[in-house]
């Protein structure tokens, strides 16, 4: 019996890799989360499968069914957004995986930062402009920022900004970032990547919180800041220059 944690993507059902969906066809336990992982996946289910929103469930009932699943010899589909290296939650259940001999693999997914920059249609890494993407986060109710991990200090080198889980925070986001990046540097919110309902607002540090205001976010959403996000006049990068010589390219 094995679990296979999967990256289910960031919300359509065809962002999810070829591997993802095969696993999720060959098991017969199906753990996803509802309040994140768009039901159009469980498509990819057989059809008698045994399927479980976790939801509204805790860590200690997770256990339990993965329990379950192996007393029955099943192996075990669970679905988490995006990708799994980043705020899935999976490092606890595979402590306790490991705790009862269970065995697991994982499967990475589309994260959410990515189908977001595809919604801005904007590369996030522009050359001589920035060539770092920060994902971070602020402090919630869930998982309090380590101290030494601060918007200040990610800030202070100029990267390109993809603040998940602050949209509750954004005045908290803009104040720490102004003096940083200038009033007018460019703002991104994409909410609900790739999702039906995924809308976009853009603005500056100066007029993001209004536009907010007036067009209100629950959750679900990335905000990006930086100059990458808007500027057009910038060089090329050498990788296609005629005169750049690379092992590929064999020119004299």
């Amino acid at each position: 019996m094995v679990v296979h944690f999967i990256g289910a993507g960031p919300g359509a059902a065809d962002l999810i890799t070829v591997r993802g969906r095969d696993l999720i066809g060959k098991c017969p336990v199906c753990l996803y989360a509802g309040s994140i992982v768009s039901p159009e996946l469980l498509q990819y289910c057989p059809p008698d499968a045994r399927v479980i929103d976790t939801a509204p469930m805790s860590l200690d009932e997770i256990e339990a069914e993965y329990l379950k699943a192996a007393n029955s010899g099943q192996d075990v589909a669970r679905l988490h957004s995006g990708d799994l290296s980043v705020w899935s939650a999976v490092a606890e259940q595979i402590r306790r995986l490991e705790k009862h001999g269970i065995a697991y693999t994982m499967t990475p997914g589309v994260p959410a930062f990515a189908a977001a920059a595809s919604a801005l249609g904007r590369e996030l890494t522009i050359p001589a402009v920035a060539q770092s993407l920060v994902l971070t986060r602020v402090s919630g109710r869930a998982s309090p920022m380590p101290n030494k991990e601060t918007l200040e200090k990610f800030g202070a080198t100029g990267a390109t900004l993809a603040i998940h889980l602050a949209i509750h925070a954004l005045a908290e986001v803009v104040t720490e970032l102004t003096p940083l990046y200038g009033a007018d540097c460019p703002v991104a919110i994409v909410v609900k990547a790739s999702w039906p309902d995924e809308r976009i607002l853009r603005g500056t540090l100066a007029d993001i919180e209004e536009k907010v205001a007036a067009e209100p976010i629950e959750r679900t959403a990335i905000i990006f800041v930086g100059r990458s996000l808007s500027t057009e006049d910038f060089r090329e990068s050498s990788l296609y220059d005629p005169a750049y010589q690379r092992r590929f390219r064999g020119r004299e």
